[in-house]
């Protein structure tokens, strides 16, 4: 990998960012790491950056988990959908979405058209070490959080799998992972 400093690195960064007409859409499992990575990568990039479940609460005036428990999935869905929709019209660089939200059949179908969707992948004892680090996570609350993050993984990356981009989330600093996005999309590009 290159160093992300170096003149032809940065060279290469700007080459690719100009060649970019629609925003990067972050997907993949809770854990992966989509907004730090995503913070990362806009930076790397002159772009912006906006998490989408953060765009969700500000809009809703409610966390993702009281939208969750008032609501219910679908209600929270249908929202996240529209959210996105307006972050993608909005021009924002880099969007980091939600776990669930490449699995709703009309927000995937949006990514595909109107962004560069990238899948970060993770093995799961990662992404359970991860989102054990706080109690915020709505699917995680009722039962073992190694059985759910197996399940979901299973039941959703053929869908993940539609992404444009799929690389694997790297242990380590998250440079790495942003610049392994970048040759992802330099490569689809």
């Amino acid at each position: 990998m290159e160093p992300v400093r170096t003149n032809a690195a940065m060279a290469r960064i700007d080459a690719l960012s100009a060649r970019l007409d629609r925003p990067i859409a972050l997907v993949g499992l809770m854990g992966v790491g989509k907004s730090t990575v995503g913070k990362r990568l806009a930076d790397m990039l002159g772009r912006g950056f906006v998490d989408a479940d953060d765009a969700i609460e500000d809009a809703a005036q409610l966390s993702i988990a009281e939208i969750f428990s008032e609501f219910g999935e679908d209600y929270f869905r249908d929202g996240e959908r529209r959210v996105i929709a307006r972050l993608i019209e909005e021009k924002h660089g880099v969007i980091a979405t939600g776990g669930g939200a490449f699995v709703n059949a009309e927000t995937r179908a949006l990514l595909l058209e109107k962004a560069v969707t990238v899948w970060i992948d993770c093995d799961l004892a990662t992404l359970v070490e991860r989102t054990g680090r706080r109690d915020h996570r709505p699917l995680l609350r009722n039962g073992d959080p190694e059985e759910i993050l197996g399940r979901l993984l299973r039941e959703r990356a053929p869908l993940y799998a539609q992404a444009h981009i799929r690389v694997e989330g790297q242990k380590g600093p998250h440079n790495r992972t942003a610049w392994a996005i970048i040759e992802g999309i330099e490569q689809w590009l």
